[in-house]
């Protein structure tokens, strides 16, 4: 079996990071695929209605961001498998990347964001790129394809739907 391939992407709002996540949830990937990170300040200030009524199942977002587009993206952040790195500036992280960047400890210590990502196997000039996007208010967007055809078609994916630096590890 192929060894499995991380694609990632930046997405600057949280409305284009929910529809990536909704198409790649329609297209048979699950939320213990996909990895998101993003700022604590992002958290609070695109998340903080969700986070703070307990809608982690995803009833009653409705309301708040339209139906089910958008449920999956805020069910993840306020899932109690986010953890929040304050030595890394406060980012917050769900998804599979949190165990390789909870796994990279002195790097993310010593390194902050860059240095966790790059401990979690991205080079370092794209977490430069990315630590970037997420200080600005970006999502990172990681999933896990089962194989290179797979991510292949993730990259493709990910860049219709806005996303910006895609790349697979």
């Amino acid at each position: 079996m192929a060894k499995a391939r991380l694609v990632t992407g930046l997405f600057k709002s949280r409305v284009a990071a929910e529809a990536a996540v909704d198409t790649l949830i329609k297209r048979g990937f699950t939320r213990d695929d996909i990895s998101v990170l993003m700022s604590d300040a992002t958290r609070h200030k695109e998340f903080a209605v969700q986070t703070r009524s307990h809608a982690a199942d995803g009833a009653g977002i409705g309301g708040a961001v339209g139906g089910t587009v958008g449920a999956v993206l805020a069910a993840i952040v306020a899932a109690t498998a986010t953890i929040t790195f304050p030595p890394l500036g406060g980012l917050v992280i769900a998804g599979p990347l949190a165990a390789a960047l909870a796994g990279a400890g002195a790097g993310a210590a010593t390194g902050g964001v860059i240095g966790a990502l790059v401990g979690a196997g991205i080079p370092e000039h794209r977490a430069k790129v990315y630590d970037a996007g997420l200080q600005s208010g970006g999502i990172l967007l990681g999933v896990e394809a089962r194989s290179e055809e797979e991510a292949d078609k993730l990259e493709k994916l990910l860049d219709d739907l806005g996303g910006e630096h895609i790349k697979q590890e």
